[in-house]
């Protein structure tokens, strides 16, 4: 190969040398950059009735992150005891980071941001907040217990019947799935129900003290929401 050839070649492969990294700096691994941030999980307390929803650290969380347009994930990582996660030495560009939430059926659906990383920084992505399917997207069913009380067949008074148990089931079964007692203002509350038609009862007696049940039905037409018995239960109670 003459000297003009080899020149030639060198400077060709001179010029490749500098154009194919050029042409791989898109989002992905290779770089300095960090995508970090935090997931946490909604969580309805049992006692919360407005269905206000609080939150904790998502710990062992499988996060997902998409480099740029791609249509797979390129990375996973599980998140800390503080909910937190991060992915390193990534390089610049556009990323997407998702966890998975479960809904009260059991299906799981993407909770996602995407975010701009710059060269050699920390991209901060939004909280993520995911649902278990135990209490997001679920109803309540409220009511409230009237109580007269006697003695002997001998009137003792009335007012709300406190520490009174009330039971659920749905309509066509026998047994009850849940019960709770009635609080000192004479409501009562079922929660984490899923759509579908209930029977709310609970016990009163005659004069003679012989036990009987009171029934009403609700339907629970959607998830999320608070149903509430409207005509509160009259009961007889001898003491």
């Amino acid at each position: 190969m003459n000297m003009k050839k080899t020149t030639h070649l060198l400077l060709t492969l001179t010029v490749m040398a500098f154009l194919l990294p050029s042409c791989n700096k898109g989002p992905g691994e290779g770089g300095t950059g960090t995508v970090q941030g935090f997931v946490k999980l909604v969580h309805h307390p049992d006692d919360d009735y407005t269905l206000t929803p609080d939150t904790m650290a998502a710990a062992k969380t499988d996060v997902f992150i998409i480099y740029g347009n791609e249509e797979y994930f390129g990375d996973d990582v599980e998140t800390n005891a503080e909910g937190m996660y991060q992915f390193e030495y990534l390089r610049p560009g556009e990323y997407t980071v998702f966890a998975y939430s479960t809904l009260p059926s059991g299906e799981k659906v993407a909770v996602s941001e995407t975010v701009e990383l710059q060269r050699g920084a920390v991209a901060k992505v939004p909280t993520l907040y995911i649902h278990d399917g135990k209490a997001y997207g679920t109803s309540v069913v409220k009511g409230r217990v009237h109580a007269t009380y006697y003695h002997n067949g001998s009137y003792r008074g009335e007012g709300w019947a406190c520490e009174h148990r009330v039971y659920i089931r749905r309509v066509g079964e026998d047994i009850p799935f849940d019960d709770t007692r009635v609080g000192p203002d004479g409501y009562f509350a079922f929660q984490k129900l899923q759509p579908g038609t209930y029977e709310v009862y609970t016990v009163t007696q005659d004069f003679n003290e012989v036990p009987d049940f009171v029934f009403q039905s609700i339907a629970v037409e959607e998830a999320g929401q608070i149903y509430e018995i409207i005509e509160q239960y009259e009961i007889i109670i001898n003491v």
